[in-house]
C-alpha cells in the first residue's frame, strides 16, 4: 500500500507541459479550487447549469461526501457515481486532487485501496486479461493483494476510479456482454468493466466513474447510485479564489506581488459587472487561459523560455482537447480512427468556418440559423448525425455563449420576436480558430478542393502509369503518348494553384494587419489587456464603426511557428513545412511593401508582435531590413513589449542600425531600461523623452554610451527629472564616448550646479555638436560659463538656454560671448539660443522656440511658461521700439502675435499633447 500511494503521488502530482510556463511555482494542492457540484436525480440529470444566472436549488456537494458510508443504502454492495460535465468544467482536476488527497490520508479514509484507470488508455487493449491480471499490468505492486481476490468481502475497502468512460465502447446487453464474477477470468477490458459496473464481479467494490454529457446513456441508470455533475465557478468569489491562487503563488515574497494583487482586484471588479469574461470563466479551463494570458502579459521574463500568445491559445487547446477524437456510438462495433476524426479538426471545419465568416464579414454575434448553417452543415448519414449531437452536446458550449446584454454576463431573455444570438467566450478565440481555419487551408474554393483530389489520384497512380507507358510504347503509335504527359503535368498545375492560394494568404495577413481604419486603435496587447481587466477611465479612441481584428492576422503568423505546429500535430492538424515557406515568401514581400509607407505607432507595434510570434529570425532579419526608425511614441510600453521590441531586433545583423528609435511619452522604467538594451545598440538616434526617469536610470545610459558595441549619435532626455545628481553620472561616460553628437536635457532639473559641472566636462568630448540644457533653471553665471566652455569646444555650434530664468543683462551677454572674439580663441560662433529675440532684433531661430514650448507645455508647469512667455512679449515689444524699419517692426509684429496666440492656447487649455518629435 506505501508503494501504491508513493508511485500514485509522483504520477498525479505530475504537471502538464503547459503549467510549466508559469514558472514552477505551483503543486496540485496550491493551485486548486474546488468547482461547484451538485447531485442530480435520474429524471434532471440532463439538466446542465450553463450560466451564473442559473442559481442552483440544490446545495454543492464534494465527491467524497457521496461515499461517506452513512449515504451508502446497500451494505453488500459498493456505491457507483457518475461525475459528469461537459469540457472544461475541471472533471480531470478534481479526480486528479482527489487521488491525491486519498494518498495523503486527508480524504477517504475508509478505502484501503484505490485503483484509477485511465478509459481511453483501456480502450486500446486488445488481448483478454482478467481484472487482476489487468491491475498487475498497470500497477505491479498490487498483483498479490488479497482485496481483489473475491473472497468473503475485503472488496468493500476497495475504490475502483475509471477517468472518461466516453472513451470507452460499452455494452450491457446480456447477448453482447457475458457475466463474469471471477476475478481471474480472462476477458476484454469492456467486458470486465461492464462486470464491475453490474455489481456482478466484486459487488462489494466501489466505484467512481467520470464522463462526458453526451455520454451519460453509455451506462443504464439501475447500475448508477449517485449522479454528480460537475458545474465549473457558479460565483466571482469562486474565480477570484482561482486567479488568486495562480497569480499570487509565483509572485510570492517578490516585487511583483503588489502588481498581482493589482491585476486581481481589477479582473474581480470586471466579473463583478456580469461581464462576457465572468461567463466565459464559469468554466475554470477559461480561468486558466485568463491566468496565463495576464501572467504573460505582466509577468514575461527575458530569462523565462520564450512565450507566446498564440502558443497559449494552442496549449490551452491542448491540454482540453489533447488525444480526443470523434469516437464511435456504443454497439457501433466500429473503431476509433486516429486522424481524420480528430476532434480538434471537426472543431476548425465547423466553428473555425463560422469564425472565419464571422471575421470576413466583421460580426462577433451569430444567430442560430447561422450556427446550424455552419456547424451542422451538410450532414447526410446516421454517423455524421451522431457525431453532430455529440459534438453540440459536449463541445460547443465550450467555444460559444448566448449574446450577453451590454454590461451583463448573463444571457437576456428572449421574446418571440426576438432571436436569441452567441458569441465566442473569449473573442481572441474566434480570431484563433479563424486563423487556423486559414492557415489549415480548409477555406478552399470547390475548383481547388477538386483538383487537390485528382491531383492525389493521379499522384498516387504515377508509378503505374511510368510502368504502362514503358511497356505500351513497343506497340502505340508516340502521339498518344501526348496525353499521357499531360495526365503527367497536372500535380504540377495544381503545385502553382496552391501556391497562389498560399501567397492569398500571406497576402490577407498583410491586409488585416495594416488597415486604414484600424490605425488609430490600441496596440493589440492592450486590446487584450482591456477585454481582461475592463477599461477604467476614458474609453479607448475607435475610428472604426466595425469590429477590429487585429489578432488575426498576428495569429495565422504565430500558427507557422514550428513549436504551435508540433502542438496542432497533436490535435490532428497538420500544417506542412511548403505551406510555411511559401506564406513566409510572399509575406515578407507584402510587409516590405506596406512598411515603405508611414505607419502608426500602434500599427507598428501591432508588426513587431506579428514578428515575434512568427519566431522566424530570418524573416524578422529580412523585414528589419526595409525599417531605418521605429517610432512608437505614446505607446504604453510594458515588459513584455519591450521584450518583443528587443527580441525582433536581435534577429538584425550586428551590423544593422536603426536611424532612429522613439520611446518618448512610453511610461519607461528602470527595469524596462535594462530589458531594451539590446535594442538601443541598433539605434543611431535615441528618443526618451516624457519618461519621468530619474537619475537612477542614468546609470544604465551612462553604461549604454560606454558600450563599445553602441553607436548613439544622438540622445534626447527632454522632460525627465534626472537632477545634478543623474546629469552627473551621465557626463561619465563623457570622456570615452566618440559616438555622441546631439545631446537634450531639457527641463531635466540640472540647474545651475549640473550646467557648471557640464561646462567643465565638455572639453572632454571633442564630437557634441549641439545641446539642449533649455527650462532648467539655469542662472545668468552659469548659462555664461556653459556658452565659454560651447565656444572653446571644437565642434559645438548650438546651445538651447530659452525658458531659463535669465535676466536681461544676461541674454545681451550669451549673445556677445556667442560670437567669436577678435584676438585669440577658437574664431567659431556658438548660437546661443535664449529668448525669441537677440538684443534689439528677432532671433532667427524663434519659430522653433514656439514649436518646442508648444508642443511640450501641456506638461509643463503652467504658470512658468507663462511667465516667460510674457517676457517674451516683453522682449519683443522693446526691441519693436527701438527699430526704425517699417518692415522689421512688421516682422517684430509676427512673431508677437504667433507668442500671443501661444499664450491663449495655455490659457484655454488647447494645446497639443506632447508628440514626442521635439528637439
Amino acid at each position: 500500500m506505501k508503494i501504491h500511494k508513493r508511485k500514485l503521488t509522483l504520477w498525479f502530482s505530475h504537471l502538464p507541459q503547459e503549467e510549466k510556463q508559469f514558472g514552477g511555482y505551483f503543486s496540485p494542492e496550491t493551485m486548486h479550487v474546488d468547482p461547484l457540484i451538485l447531485e442530480r436525480q435520474p429524471e434532471d440529470r440532463t439538466g446542465f447549469l450553463s450560466h451564473p444566472s442559473q442559481t442552483p436549488s440544490s446545495p454543492s456537494f464534494t465527491v467524497e461526501e457521496l461515499f461517506e458510508p452513512t449515504r451508502i443504502c446497500c451494505p453488500d454492495r459498493g456505491p457507483t457515481v457518475l461525475l459528469y460535465g461537459a469540457v472544461g468544467t475541471g472533471k480531470s482536476t478534481v479526480l486528479r486532487k482527489l487521488v491525491l488527497d486519498w494518498c495523503t490520508g486527508k480524504t477517504l479514509t475508509h478505502f484501503k485501496l484505490l485503483i484509477p484507470f485511465s478509459c481511453e488508455d483501456l480502450s486500446q487493449l486488445t488481448k483478454a486479461t482478467s481484472l487482476r491480471d489487468l491491475v498487475r499490468r498497470k500497477y505491479l505492486h498490487l498483483g498479490k493483494t488479497p482485496l481483489l481476490s473475491g473472497e468473503a468481502d475485503q472488496a468493500k475497502d476497495v475504490l475502483f476510479v475509471f477517468n472518461g468512460m466516453e472513451k470507452m465502447k460499452l455494452d450491457f446487453r446480456i447477448g453482447s456482454t457475458e457475466l463474469c464474477s471471477d476475478p481471474n477470468e480472462a476477458l476484454p477490458a469492456g467486458v470486465v468493466v461492464v462486470n464491475l459496473l453490474r455489481k456482478y464481479l466484486l459487488p462489494e467494490a466501489s466505484i467512481l466513474v467520470t464522463t462526458r454529457l453526451s455520454a451519460l446513456d453509455r451506462i443504464p441508470e439501475r447500475y448508477v447510485n449517485h449522479y454528480a455533475q460537475i458545474c465549473g465557478f457558479s460565483d466571482p468569489d469562486r474565480q477570484r479564489a482561482y486567479f488568486t491562487s495562480r497569480l499570487l503563488q509565483q509572485t510570492r515574497e517578490s516585487p511583483q506581488n503588489h502588481e498581482a494583487e493589482a491585476l486581481i482586484q481589477l479582473l474581480y471588479l470586471n466579473l463583478q459587472r456580469e461581464s462576457q469574461l465572468a461567463t466565459a470563466c464559469f468554466l475554470p479551463s477559461y480561468c486558466w487561459l485568463t491566468c496565463a494570458t495576464l501572467h504573460f502579459l505582466h509577468f514575461t521574463d527575458a530569462n523565462a523560455p520564450i512565450r507566446t500568445l498564440t502558443g497559449i491559445y494552442t496549449s490551452f487547446l491542448r491540454l482540453n482537447f489533447g488525444g480526443e477524437v470523434m469516437g464511435m456510438g456504443a454497439g457501433t462495433g466500429m473503431p476509433i480512427q486516429e486522424h481524420h476524426n480528430s476532434l480538434m479538426l471537426y472543431v476548425v471545419r465547423t466553428v473555425g468556418k463560422l469564425a472565419f465568416d464571422g471575421v470576413t464579414n466583421k460580426r462577433t454575434s451569430f444567430s442560430e440559423q447561422e450556427l446550424e448553417q455552419w456547424v451542422g452543415g451538410k450532414t447526410k448519414t446516421d454517423e455524421e448525425l451522431r457525431q453532430l449531437a455529440m459534438f453540440r452536446t459536449d463541445v460547443l458550449d465550450f467555444f460559444l455563449i448566448p449574446c450577453a446584454e451590454s454590461g451583463k454576463g448573463f444571457p437576456r431573455e428572449v421574446s418571440e420576436n426576438d432571436e436569441r444570438r452567441y458569441v465566442f467566450a473569449v473573442p481572441a478565440m474566434q480570431e484563433y480558430l479563424a486563423a487556423l481555419y486559414v492557415v489549415l487551408g480548409e477555406n478552399k474554393s470547390a475548383l481547388e478542393k477538386l483538383t487537390r483530389q485528382v491531383t492525389v489520384a493521379i499522384g498516387q497512380a504515377g508509378e503505374d502509369v511510368n510502368a504502362l507507358i514503358s511497356i505500351l510504347s513497343k506497340f502505340i503509335p508516340l502521339r498518344i503518348f501526348a496525353l499521357f504527359n499531360l495526365l503527367k503535368l497536372f500535380p504540377k498545375l495544381f503545385e502553382q494553384i496552391s501556391s497562389r492560394n498560399k501567397g492569398k494568404i500571406a497576402r490577407t495577413m498583410a491586409a488585416e494587419m495594416f488597415r486604414t481604419e484600424d490605425s488609430f486603435n490600441e496596440d493589440v496587447l492592450d486590446q487584450v489587456e482591456q477585454h481582461l481587466l475592463g477599461v477604467h477611465g476614458p474609453q479607448p479612441q475607435q475610428l472604426s464603426e466595425s469590429q477590429p481584428f487585429e489578432l488575426y492576422p498576428i495569429f495565422m503568423g504565430g500558427l507557422l511557428h514550428y513549436g504551435n505546429r508540433v502542438l496542432l500535430q497533436q490535435l490532428g492538424c497538420s500544417i506542412k513545412s511548403t505551406t510555411v515557406s511559401q506564406i513566409t515568401q510572399a509575406l515578407r514581400k507584402y510587409l516590405v511593401r506596406e512598411l515603405s509607407k508611414p505607419q502608426p505607432p500602434e500599427e507598428l507595434m501591432d508588426l513587431l508582435v506579428l514578428l515575434y510570434e512568427f519566431q522566424n529570425p530570418r524573416l524578422n532579419a529580412e523585414v528589419l531590413h526595409s525599417i531605418r526608425s521605429i517610432r512608437l511614441s505614446n505607446v504604453r510600453l510594458t515588459p513584455l513589449k519591450c521584450f518583443v521590441l528587443s527580441s525582433v531586433l536581435s534577429c538584425a545583423p550586428s551590423s544593422y542600425h536603426l536611424q532612429e528609435l522613439d520611446l518618448s511619452s512610453c511610461h519607461l522604467t528602470n527595469h524596462i531600461l535594462e530589458m531594451l538594451l539590446p535594442a538601443f545598440r541598433h539605434t543611431s538616434d535615441l528618443n526618451l523623452q516624457f519618461n519621468s526617469l530619474g537619475p537612477e536610470s542614468c546609470i544604465i545610459l551612462r553604461d549604454l554610451l560606454l558600450d563599445p558595441k553602441s553607436s548613439i549619435r544622438s540622445l534626447q532626455l527632454c522632460d525627465n527629472p534626472l537632477l545634478e545628481s543623474g546629469a552627473c553620472i551621465l557626463l561619465e561616460a563623457l570622456p570615452k564616448n566618440q559616438s555622441l553628437r546631439h545631446l537634450s536635457l531639457m527641463h531635466t532639473g540640472i540647474g545651475d550646479q549640473g550646467a557648471l559641472q557640464l561646462a567643465e566636462r565638455l572639453h572632454q568630448h571633442t564630437g557634441l555638436q549641439e545641446l539642449n540644457v533649455a527650462y532648467n533653471n539655469i542662472g545668468d553665471n552659469a548659462a555664461l560659463a556653459l556658452v565659454d566652455a560651447c565656444r572653446e569646444h571644437p565642434s559645438i555650434h548650438t546651445v538651447h538656454l530659452y525658458l531659463n530664468p535669465l535676466s536681461d543683462v544676461g541674454k545681451q551677454s550669451l549673445y556677445v560671448r556667442g560670437v567669436p572674439r577678435e584676438h585669440g580663441g577658437s574664431g567659431r560662433r556658438v548660437k546661443v539660443l535664449a529668448s525669441v529675440t537677440e538684443g534689439s532684433d528677432v532671433s532667427e531661430d524663434w519659430h522653433p522656440i514656439l514649436s518646442v514650448i508648444r508642443e511640450n507645455a501641456s506638461s509643463w508647469e503652467r504658470e512658468r511658461v507663462r511667465q516667460q512667455l510674457q517676457v517674451f512679449l516683453r522682449d519683443l515689444e522693446w526691441g519693436r521700439q527701438q527699430q526704425q524699419s517699417l518692415w522689421k517692426r512688421l516682422h517684430f509684429r509676427r512673431v508677437e502675435k504667433g507668442v500671443r496666440q501661444t499664450l491663449r492656447m495655455l490659457e484655454r487649455d488647447t494645446l497639443p499633447r506632447p508628440t514626442g518629435y521635439s528637439k
